[in-house]
């Protein structure tokens, strides 16, 4: 029976690494995988999903306008046994509907990756939706630097101050985002370098 999963995190807990080791156990069995993430990350080119391990796949994207059952149904092949999202954090209401459909419909598992909360503490959307009615969640667990659970993503400015206001989309990586405690996320407490 096929599920829609939401493997959810903080930033920087191997999200997408995970995503890319499932990816490779399906095509190690002989069985072909969706790849999908979302077009406004195009970091490591527009149509890739790259972990900080440097691993890659190639990639669809999605923007806020996709119809993700209508755009997997036109892609899946009869070998299809999986779809992978990537950046599900970005997703909207209908988008996760239509992960919804596809898994009820088309009987084919759907697993999305990402994050919970944004720099304010506030959910996305899509994280919001996938909680609220994916079949199965699972946290990937990282650590703060005080070595306790980080649950809060905290974005920094040049200074190593923590940013508390601004847009809720603000692409990047460890130059500008770190994973902490709940404890220290509020102290403002990022570590030392």
């Amino acid at each position: 029976m096929a599920k829609l999963y939401f493997y959810y995190s903080s930033m920087n807990a191997g999200k997408t690494t995970k995503l890319l080791q499932s990816g490779f156990n399906y095509k190690e069995r002989g069985m072909d995988t969706l790849l999908y993430t979302f077009k406004f990350d195009d970091r490591f080119g527009d149509v890739k999903i790259t972990s900080r391990l440097g691993i890659f796949a190639d990639s669809n994207v999605f923007d806020n306008n996709t119809n993700l059952f209508e755009d997997v149904s036109k892609k899946l092949t009869n070998n299809t046994a999986c779809i992978l999202i990537d950046e599900a954090q970005f997703l909207t209401k209908n988008q996760v509907k239509d992960l919804g459909r596809v898994v009820d419909e088309l009987n084919i598992p759907v697993l999305t990756y990402g994050l919970r909360t944004d720099f304010l503490g506030e959910a996305f959307e899509g994280s919001l939706y996938l909680l609220l009615w994916a079949d199965e969640l699972i946290e990937v667990k990282t650590i703060c630097h005080c070595g306790k659970k980080a649950i809060m993503n905290a974005k920094f400015d040049s200074n190593k101050k923590i940013v508390r206001s601004g847009e809720q989309v603000d692409i990047g990586g460890n130059e500008k985002y770190i994973a902490l405690c709940r404890k220290h996320y509020m102290e403002g407490n990022i570590g030392s370098d």
